[in-house]
């Protein structure tokens, strides 16, 4: 993107979003640009997770640590085909139950994802949102793409596209302001790929509902 564009503001009616709004968004993001939205929990930034260069600028937007994984969205379960390995019983029991929302989900990722993305873990992070912005991002795209959130690594998240604008306007192309994103917690983190599963961050939605969900009781051997 040419830096004439960068920081732009565009507003969003978040419960009906504009599709030609939606669509400038999509634009940008297969442009290998960098584009904020409002998500369940707080402002995320979206790039395509396929385009390594545009990747590599989202971790120094974010002054990231490398070592550091970047979550992915989709819209549908469909979109996961190809990037993770396997869904487990476990994975698609938790699907059925919080997705949309915010639970975020670990997988094995497949050889499609790029090592930056899982951290060098070779897990990816992967949820559907429940934000009417966000899923007509995601539908528009037809792909997964990354949604961390729009702040400075180790700075509190961004509920307001005025607070991304002032921290991060210059160093993005696009900001989509759909009014207050609802803050609070962020997303839960659990890690599909053991039985149990395991519990990476506790957020939105609480770990004794995960294994509820499950038919599982809290255990030391949990990590919670």
């Amino acid at each position: 993107m040419q830096d004439g564009s960068k920081g732009r503001v565009v507003k969003i009616d978040p419960l009906h979003p504009d599709p030609e709004t939606v669509q400038e968004a999509v634009r940008v993001i297969r442009s290998g640009g960098v584009v904020a939205f409002p998500t369940e929990t707080f402002y995320g930034l979206g790039v395509d997770p396929f385009n390594a260069s545009a990747v590599e600028r989202l971790f120094a937007v974010k002054g990231r640590d490398p070592g550091k994984p970047i979550l992915l969205v989709i819209d549908d379960l469909k979109r996961a085909e190809g990037i993770v390995l396997a869904v487990s019983d476990d994975a698609r029991s938790l699907i059925r139950k919080f997705w949309p929302g915010p639970l975020t989900l670990l997988f094995k990722g497949s050889s499609r994802i790029a090592p930056a993305l899982t951290g060098g873990t070779g897990k990816i992070g992967i949820r559907i949102p429940s934000h009417p912005v966000a899923l007509q991002l995601l539908r528009a795209a037809g792909q997964p793409l990354t949604a961390t959130s729009a702040n400075r690594s180790g700075q509190p998240g961004a509920a307001l596209a005025g607070t991304v604008e002032e921290t991060l306007g210059p160093q993005i192309d696009l900001i989509v302001d759909g009014g207050a994103a609802p803050g609070g917690p962020e997303s839960t983190i659990v890690d599909v790929t053991l039985h149990p599963p395991r519990l990476i961050r506790e957020g939105r939605i609480g770990f004794r509902e995960v294994l509820n969900c499950l038919g599982l009781s809290p255990t030391e051997d949990h990590e919670w």
